[in-house]
């Protein structure tokens, strides 16, 4: 009875090898069922890995494109708005704004934290003073001091004696305003005394009491004076008694575009800008 119930050798080989069959044609199947669907996957993920790489890859040296806000003496407010537009047309997406006040107005700000990117005062007195503040300024233009008077000059003002005559009405800049500084300085270097009607915040401040009226004179840049050469004489002064102001630029520390303001700074100091620069009658740092 056990040799009768016992399987024979030929059928558990058979079984075995039919096993075996099925075994081998379920890998062949899977495997044909895995090579399209990594075909499919490699040819999804290429195409995408490229379109990134190609996109994401800025333009060889070029800086970003970034809103820059720029502080600026006064006396830059018109050569500025000049600059400014020519600088947005040769770097497509930068967009800049102006903030213009007194040299002393703008470190104040900056010492406060005011959001901005670049600093241009009107002396370098005032940019050393925010040494921790700012990267490393460059000269980018210097000016000089003229007399402004009333159109006509009707008061014969003719050198820096005559603005110390009690009959007439001298506005300078306050001390602490760089062109209020530069006046003083040249002043006293002739020993002439003035008595100002009033001490304005800065030179733009200045330039507007003589174009009124409110003033028969007073201490400008030879730029002011001559956008305003309709309204305005200017008396010239000699290099000799004059002083010489220095305009340094600066990127700031805070900027949150550091690499875009350092790049409009260093532009300041190239050929097309200082162009600009000397038809505004502004002369070379």
């Amino acid at each position: 009875m056990s040799s009768s119930s016992s399987p024979s050798p030929s059928s558990s080989s058979s079984s075995h090898a039919f096993l075996n069959r099925r075994r081998a044609a379920a890998a062949v199947l899977s495997a044909a069922l895995l090579v399209p669907l990594t075909a499919c996957g490699g040819d999804k993920e290429s195409p995408k890995s490229g379109a990134e790489g190609s996109s994401s890859a800025p333009a060889s040296g070029a800086p970003k494109a970034a809103n820059l806000t720029v502080l600026a003496a006064s006396s830059l407010t018109d050569v500025f708005k000049t600059a400014g537009a020519a600088y947005e047309k040769s770097h497509p997406g930068t967009k800049i704004t102006f903030s213009f006040a007194g040299s002393q107005e703008l470190a104040a700000q900056v010492k406060q934290g005011a959001p901005a990117d670049a600093l241009v005062t009107a002396d370098t007195k005032t940019m050393d003073g925010l040494k921790a503040e700012t990267g490393t300024p460059a000269i980018v233009a210097k000016n000089r001091l003229v007399i402004a008077t009333v159109k006509g000059n009707p008061h014969k003002v003719g050198a820096l004696k005559d603005l110390a005559d009690t009959k007439l009405k001298v506005v300078l800049a306050a001390p602490e305003v760089p062109v209020g500084r530069y006046s003083k300085q040249i002043l006293d270097a002739q020993k002439v005394a003035v008595k100002p009607v009033s001490q304005e915040p800065n030179v733009r401040a200045v330039l507007s009491k003589v174009e009124l009226g409110e003033a028969d004179a007073g201490l400008v840049y030879k730029t002011d004076a001559a956008k305003s050469k309709d309204k305005v004489e200017a008396v010239e002064i000699p290099d000799d008694q004059n002083a010489v102001a220095s305009y340094p630029a600066a990127s700031l520390k805070a900027s949150k575009n550091a690499e875009a303001a350092a790049a409009f700074v260093a532009w300041l100091s190239t050929p097309e800008a200082q162009k600009i620069f000397q038809e505004a009658g502004f002369q070379q740092p």
